[in-house]
């Protein structure tokens, strides 16, 4: 059964870090592209980060440009978002799914709510 686990979401200060978690099981992450994405309350869901599981080239949107930083671990079959400087504006709940543009049949996690507050 395919599986994506997000974790390390939390309540964080302005400026401050987190690094979010996404853990896989019944398949090998590196056989996919793998996306990151956020959705605020009242927004629709939005692309954060994505890594092509040919090259390893990674995106990310402007608004997380040179901020986050998404990386692979492939002995724990298991991908990170590196989440730095965080603002106002990062709030949401993260997930990670199965491809860049996710279709009905890619996998999803369930989320990990994302805070930033002072």
């Amino acid at each position: 059964q395919v599986q994506l686990v997000e974790s390390g979401g939390g309540l964080v200060q302005p400026g401050g870090s987190l690094r979010l978690s996404c853990a896989a099981s019944g398949f090998t992450l590196d056989d996919y592209d793998i996306g990151w994405f956020r959705q605020a309350p009242g927004k629709e869901r939005e692309g954060v980060s994505c890594i092509n599981s040919n090259d390893g080239s990674t995106y990310y949107a402007d608004s997380v440009k040179g901020r986050f930083t998404f990386s692979r671990d492939n002995a724990k079959n298991t991908v990170y978002l590196h989440m730095n400087s965080l603002k106002p504006e990062d709030p949401a709940v993260y997930y990670c799914a199965t491809d860049c543009v996710p279709g009905p049949d890619d996998s999803w996690g369930q989320g990990t709510q994302v805070t930033v507050s002072s």
